[in-house]
């Protein structure tokens, strides 16, 4: 059987690798438009930040390890149409040839592209986006300009507040924007977001959050200033993080899509093309907190999702467990980590939630040293009381691992009153015997 994989990043290198580890004697065909393929662009702002010095340790895959497990790697190679009928893959190669590979089974995993703002100016130069390797490069060029000071950033979810931190760092003035209340507003609840707000403004980033960009001017055809809602900023640089789609314009007109243009799959990862099966940021996904399919763009999810396709093309019949969205970042040391919806995500998609919190210290009240606060927000169905979602913030690393127990939770579909009495060990280095995560469950109401 032959099978093509156009796209390979995360999801379709988790296709690539299940199949050809696990089902031998497939021919694989690889198809991607970059020049590189495995980039964690989570790592961006680290390395343009300069929290790690090379930005090759952001790459786990190269073409030629999958050429050596006998798969054929075409990069620099752009795919321009799909005939879904003749079961074919129309591509032109970095050479300009142009190239037919027929396909017995298709794996999309195309990913996502950003969504570009409507803003007059955008042709500018000085103005960015962040996806790609060869992005974060031309940033990370930018910011080693001394004639670069003011950097305006559009967007204050993960990619934009760590992309501001990364500024700042590299001792930029940096204004951060976002048309919400506050930062990372579609992962938390307005509350506790504020806890970021204040982290960032505390390390000297400026905030203005309820604005919306409407035009940027240029001197000399470089970018010097943008116009919000409400006022005008000179600016050197502008990077937009407003957020990203799935990038399924070679499909979406032959095969069923969300609104967003994500494409439809089961739980399978197979689409309305029984031949076809579609991964990681292009497609839909399970929420279990859902209890239905959605967008959820995560590397995480990407990788679970090529996995589950390459068994399925490969013999064994695997559904997908779903997944809760799962998410953590840290600015400036300050941690914060969410999984399945917060209390306007879940009244967004119509699910009638209540929500309790509690404060406390990570371990017993008795040891002062490194004992940082913690802040959970437990997210429940009034009705059937199943959880739903968790929020936790910290200067405290553990809460990292603790998020993954509410994951597990909303999965499993266990309710608030099960984690009220859930077996949580105890030791003073670690926590309480009454930990927060066992009072904020024995306070739902």
């Amino acid at each position: 059987m032959k099978i093509v994989i156009i796209g390979t990043n995360h999801a379709g290198i988790a296709a690539a690798n299940t199949l050809l580890d696990k089902y031998l004697g497939h021919e694989i065909v690889m198809i991607d438009r970059n020049s590189n393929m495995s980039y964690l662009g989570c790592g961006t702002a680290l390395w343009v930040g300069r929290q790690i010095d090379q930005p090759h340790e952001l790459f786990y895959a190269r073409p030629d390890e999958f050429e050596a497990k006998g798969a054929t790697v075409l990069t620099e190679t752009e795919v321009s149409t799909i005939d879904f009928q003749k079961k074919q893959v129309h591509a032109i190669a970095k050479t300009g040839e142009t190239l037919v590979e027929d396909y017995d089974k298709l794996i999309l995993a195309m990913g996502s592209r950003p969504i570009i703002p409507k803003i007059l100016g955008n042709e500018l130069e000085g103005i960015h986006f962040l996806k790609l390797f060869q992005e974060g490069q031309a940033v990370d060029e930018e910011f080693a300009k001394e004639s670069v000071k003011r950097i305006a950033v559009i967007g204050a979810g993960y990619i934009g507040t760590e992309i501001a931190e990364a500024a700042k760092r590299r001792g930029k003035e940096v204004l951060l924007f976002d048309a919400e209340a506050t930062s990372l507003a579609s992962y938390y609840d307005e509350d506790f977001a504020k806890g970021m707000d204040e982290n960032l403004s505390k390390q000297g980033i400026e905030l203005h959050f309820g604005e919306i960009a409407q035009e940027f001017k240029g001197t000399n055809g470089r970018v010097s200033q943008i116009v919000t809602n409400k006022n005008s900023y000179d600016v050197d640089m502008v990077i937009n993080c407003i957020g990203f789609t799935a990038n399924s314009a070679l499909a979406s007109d032959q095969l069923d899509t969300l609104k967003n243009g994500a494409i439809k799959v089961d739980k399978h990862q197979q689409t309305s093309d029984p031949d076809v099966y579609a991964v990681g940021d292009v497609a839909s996904i399970y929420s279990n907190a859902l209890q239905d399919f959605t967008y959820i763009a995560l590397a995480s999810n990407a990788v679970r999702s090529g996995i589950v396709a390459g068994h399925n093309i490969g013999g064994t019949s695997l559904e997908s467990a779903g997944v809760q969205g799962s998410n953590g970042i840290s600015i400036f040391g300050y941690n914060m980590t969410s999984t399945g919806f917060s209390v306007k995500a879940a009244e967004r998609f119509g699910l009638d939630v209540s929500y309790t919190d509690f404060e406390d210290k990570q371990k017993a009240w008795f040891l002062h040293e490194d004992n940082d606060t913690v802040k959970i927000r437990i997210v429940y169905e009034k009705e059937s009381r199943r959880i739903v979602g968790t929020q936790m913030a910290s200067y405290s690393e553990i809460i990292a691992g603790n998020i993954n127990m509410f994951s597990l939770a909303i999965q499993e579909q266990k309710t608030i009153d099960e984690l009220a009495l859930l077996d949580l060990f105890f030791l003073p280095h670690f926590n309480s015997p009454y930990n927060y995560m066992t009072v904020a469950a024995l306070n739902a109401k």
